[in-house]
């Protein structure tokens, strides 16, 4: 009898009441889609666990893969057995064979209300039962070098020990899509990342000003989308062509509020683009009080140019928070790289803190900006980047 299963706790989706379903059906979906490329697997959802059927497949590298899988709290290897005391008694001391280490708990579940006997009931028939067939093993319900679980449930029991958590969070795709504004530094991988753990899919939209950006700033974006594919598959960009645009601002708009007015173009154009593409929100990499776009009076004066809800993950967060989540996500080398994107090139000595949206107002009723707008938003390039971990995709037909 060996382990044969995967159990899959979930975490928030057990408290979603009606819609509990749907969340469950995109968990499924996003494991599959992960684990495409292992042909042998099963993959079935419960209203209180999902757990994967190996079929003689090796369980540790897909562990590795719903270790970033947001929606799962955690996981075991599991053993599956009937429902009766005779087999559940075999799959506990077998489990506890498996392990190492001198004192042992068994804590039993019994969600199938109609087993006849309780949980307490279980816990000391399973207990008494490895005392009597093992040796070197005692209890010890506080600090055991070994946790046996035993949930008995109503289509079997699954017998785990050991667990490994899981990222949290909603199924990626279960709370809308949400176009990031993604520069190439460290800040606006980490708040896509982060916005994907709330479920919600992620398209980027990133705006190069070649030849004052290089190809290899494009790359670094090109780079980091494929790194948070990992996280919630697919990832769409759109590359926007910003040069006239940007030459155009700062050619007609005092230094110190170029970048204002950079930004407030940027949101124009994304929103534009958000629409095109029935996205309902943008999100950015923005921390309150970071750089000079990003305090409160920048902020507001910003936003005025957009009625789109706008994300912003990390706004109550310091650099070394947001540095430490870009390690963990593997995003914080490749942003790192010394070349400049269009929101540094261009940096006055001396920008606006506190503008003014009356004055950004009469600067910018001196020039227009709309026809330029529309140009950049029609040569847009668009990049769908998928997990290489994925790349064979293989149908599921049996799935429930």
């Amino acid at each position: 009898m060996n382990y044969d299963h995967i159990l899959i706790r979930y975490g928030e989706l057990a408290l979603k009441g009606k819609n509990q379903k749907f969340f469950i059906r995109t968990l499924r979906s996003n494991v599959q889609q992960a684990l495409s490329d292992y042909k042998g697997l099963s993959i079935k959802g419960q209203r209180d666990h999902m757990y994967i059927l190996l079929n003689g497949e090796d369980p540790y590298p897909i562990i590795e893969r719903c270790k970033d899988i947001f929606g799962i709290q955690s996981f075991s290897m599991a053993m599956k057995v009937n429902n009766d005391e005779e087999s559940i008694k075999d799959g506990t001391l077998e489990a506890i064979k498996k392990e190492e280490g001198q004192t042992f708990k068994v804590t039993c579940k019994r969600p199938n209300k109609e087993f006849p006997k309780s949980s307490q009931e279980m816990n000391r028939l399973l207990g008494g039962h490895i005392l009597r067939n093992t040796e070197g093993w005692e209890v010890d319900v506080h600090q055991p070098d070994a946790a046996i679980r035993v949930e008995i449930r109503h289509d079997a029991t699954y017998i785990t020990s050991g667990r490994t958590e899981g990222k949290g969070g909603l199924p990626v795709g279960s709370t809308g899509k949400s176009l990031l504004m993604m520069s190439g530094g460290i800040d606006s991988p980490v708040a896509g990342y982060l916005t994907m753990k709330r479920g919600v899919k992620l398209e980027a939209i990133h705006f190069h000003s070649p030849p004052f950006t290089s190809e290899r700033a494009k790359q670094k974006v090109e780079d980091l989308a494929q790194t948070l594919t990992k996280f919630g598959g697919d990832v769409t960009v759109h590359y926007v062509p910003f040069t006239e645009l940007q030459q155009k601002i700062f050619k007609n708009v005092p230094e110190y509020y170029g970048m204002t007015v950079m930004r407030r173009v940027m949101m124009r154009v994304s929103e534009q683009l958000a629409k095109q593409h029935n996205i309902l929100s943008l999100a950015t990499g923005e921390s309150l009080g970071q750089v000079a776009s990003q305090t409160m009076e920048s902020m507001n004066a910003i936003n005025e140019v957009t009625n789109y809800p706008i994300i912003r993950p990390l706004v109550a967060m310091d650099k070394n928070e947001i540095i430490n989540i870009a390690k963990e996500i593997d995003t914080y080398d490749i942003s790192i790289r010394p070349y400049e994107d269009c929101c540094t090139i261009f940096v006055p000595k001396q920008p606006k803190t506190r503008p003014k949206r009356e004055k950004i107002l009469e600067l910018e009723a001196s020039v227009d900006f709309t026809q330029e707008i529309n140009e950049a938003v029609d040569q847009v390039e668009t990049v769908v980047y998928k997990n290489n971990a994925n790349q064979k995709q293989d149908s599921f037909d049996d799935l429930l």
